[in-house]
């Protein structure tokens, strides 16, 4: 028997509101920090502002302007025959402050609407809850999640979102690739720096200096225990509901077959996933988080009590982004080499992207397997996609036959996963209709199954354009991906 996929699986696409919405001063919203970035490139790093400067652009605030055009892009979806779609609330379309008594009316009824639409299509809402959207003024003030008041805030917001949206949305994600403060060039992702008098460059060479290694791991605790509190609060308030963890899975190949590079792997898999991870699904820091403390020197302030709360918020289903594999050695020189967002050095069996990332389908069948074999939950894929400088031809078309050949054989090796045993459950391809890009800022790399006429300056006329591969993917969803050709 071919391997398939399970008969109610949820097929569908992902976005993020700090790259999607745009109407960042709309409607009673807050500054997030993503509108404080401005936009980058591959060679230029972005920076972010303290004040929004009227010399520079910042991609956030009109992005692909979904807060006014949701409707026509959610038929779209549809269209496609999506099952489900991610996206994000932007906290500070709620709580413009972060932590203001009352909610904004006008932003409750935003998302409300936006749910209803979903609704309307038999769509189900994957929502998560942050999507590095938090709101600018909590790291003025309290220097973001560094702060434990922060924990109070985000429970206050979430439970908001909880009660009004009740009846609207059953699937949550807490934070977005909540792993990447682990590492140091994910800090300025993650907000949970401290907040500056100056500007601040977000290059992946400088980020390390942005936070200390203990603030930024208690920060990331405090994120932990306010995911944990959310996760209880989302059960009381509706047992239906389903609330997932959300990482950055990067599956770490040893280069070679040194027993040093072997264990740096290994290292590198505990450090990067299954630190967070163990916590979210099994309620505990995991044993080896000792060592890696202490060979950072870190003490973090736990207390009793947050032991408890992690315990009692254990998630209901492990989701994750995949895009590529990681090659790792333990060679210094080596180790030094950076691609984008990821650490690693070049795997000569692997062909790259444009903006140099390894393209593993087999990469992903593994880490499917690594995860369910440890945790043995539901699991999700929730990003997986390829950025490329899509062409829009003369004739009005865009023939991105490489996206659907990237796609394709990421589907072949989830359909092998299932039949090795993983639960998988759903998917949820990356930008599923072009957005800016939350690393250079650019509009250029692109995602997307429908086109979006805008260029790296905010300039174009935002019309949706579908692709080769969104009537490729229509057929996939039609034939619950048994039609990947």
């Amino acid at each position: 028997m071919k391997p398939s996929f399970p008969k109610n699986f949820l097929w569908g696409g992902a976005t993020a509101a700090c790259q999607c919405e745009g109407g960042w001063d709309k409607g009673g919203k807050g500054a997030s920090l993503y509108d404080h970035i401005t936009a980058g490139s591959r060679t230029k790093a972005r920076v972010l502002t303290k004040e929004i400067r009227q010399d520079a652009y910042y991609p956030s605030h009109n992005a692909i302007d979904m807060y006014h055009r949701y409707k026509g892009d959610i038929a779209l979806m549809a269209e496609m025959g999506f099952k489900c779609y991610r996206m994000s609330i932007d906290w500070s379309r709620i709580y413009p402050n972060g932590d203001d008594e009352m909610p904004n009316s006008q932003g409750l009824a935003y998302y409300k609407s936006v749910f209803e639409e979903c609704r309307k299509y038999q769509i189900e809402p994957i929502v998560t809850l942050s999507h590095f959207e938090i709101p600018y003024s909590l790291i003025e003030r309290f220097n973001g999640w560094s702060d434990r008041r922060t924990i109070d805030f985000f429970l206050h917001y979430c439970t908001t979102v909880f009660i009004e949206f009740k009846e609207l949305v059953q699937y949550w994600l807490t934070f977005n690739e909540i792993n990447g403060a682990t590492l140091p060039f994910f800090t300025s992702m993650h907000a949970s720096f401290r907040a500056r008098s100056e500007d601040i460059e977000l290059s992946h060479k400088k980020n390390h200096a942005l936070l200390d290694r203990k603030e930024a791991l208690q920060a990331l605790h405090h994120q932990l225990l306010a995911s944990a509190l959310v996760v209880k609060k989302a059960h009381e308030i509706n047992p239906d509901n389903k609330v997932g963890c959300m990482l950055s899975g990067v599956c770490p190949y040893p280069a070679t077959s040194a027993p040093d590079d072997i264990l740096y792997a290994q290292q590198y898999m505990q450090q990067f996933n299954y630190y967070v991870s163990d916590v979210m699904v099994r309620g505990e820091y995991p044993a080896f988080s000792t060592r890696i403390l202490n060979e950072l020197n870190v003490e973090l302030d736990i207390s009793a009590e947050d032991k408890e709360i992690l315990k009692q918020g254990c998630v209901d289903f492990y989701s994750f982004s995949y895009y590529s594999s990681n090659c790792v050695t333990n060679q210094t020189k080596e180790k030094e080499n950076i691609s984008n967002l990821v650490i690693g050095i070049d795997n000569p069996y692997l062909e790259k992207t444009q903006w140099g990332w390894h393209i593993d389908p087999k990469g992903l069948r593994y880490y499917l397997n690594e995860i369910y074999g440890r945790y043995r939950i539901p699991i999700m894929i929730v990003e997986n996609g390829l950025g490329a400088e899509d062409i829009l031809e003369e004739d009005g078309h865009i023939h991105d036959k490489y996206r659907i050949d990237y796609i394709r054989e990421h589907l072949k090796q989830m359909k092998e996963a299932i039949a090795d045993g993983v639960d998988l459950i759903g998917y949820t391809a990356w930008g599923c209709i072009d957005i800016i890009s939350a690393s250079t800022g650019e509009m250029k790399k692109r995602y997307g199954f429908i086109y979006v006429d805008l260029d790296d300056e905010g300039h174009g006329s935002y019309e949706r354009i579908r692709k080769d591969s969104f009537y490729w993917y229509k057929k996939v969803i039609a034939s619950n991906g048994a039609d990947v050709e």
